[in-house]
């Protein structure tokens, strides 16, 4: 199975080590591949402050933190993926949050599965016919977790 991790899946990685996400990326066996773009990476750094905070970690354990995180995850230039791609992925996103493109539109390059913790675009996704996404409790139970 191909999943395509989205920043927030990250976010709350790197905010606590140990919950269920970690462990997903971590233990999860080898017929699971994590994919993202490089547009995640950005999206961190943008963020890192704010992660340094609210993690409670120093500087130096959220970096090794997250280049753990990072070697577990196979990433892929978006300048990659087809423009009719991009055009089918914009009317997904269109009416939610146009910053998510990058990951549907991996998504459907890849014919993988979204993962995402945003609940209100993966309720906006569902809605509008896009079954390529996974929330991670329905990860959970696929992957018999």
């Amino acid at each position: 199975m191909k999943l395509i991790v989205d920043t927030n899946i990250i976010f709350s990685c790197l905010l606590n080590t140990n919950n269920e996400l970690s462990k997903i990326i971590f233990f999860a066996n080898d017929d699971i591949k994590f994919y993202s773009c490089n547009y995640m990476l950005d999206e961190i750094s943008n963020h890192w402050e704010k992660l340094r905070k609210y993690s409670k970690l120093d500087d130096k354990a959220l970096k090794i933190s997250y280049l753990k995180i990072l070697s577990r995850i196979n990433f892929v230039n978006e300048n990659l993926i087809p423009l009719n791609i991009w055009k089918e992925s914009e009317i997904n996103v269109s009416e939610i949050d146009e910053y998510d493109i990058d990951f549907v539109a991996l998504t459907r390059f890849l014919n993988g599965k979204l993962w995402t913790s945003d609940k209100k675009l993966f309720n906006h996704l569902k809605h509008n016919k896009f079954i390529e996404v996974i929330s991670t409790n329905e990860l959970k139970v696929k992957i018999k977790w």
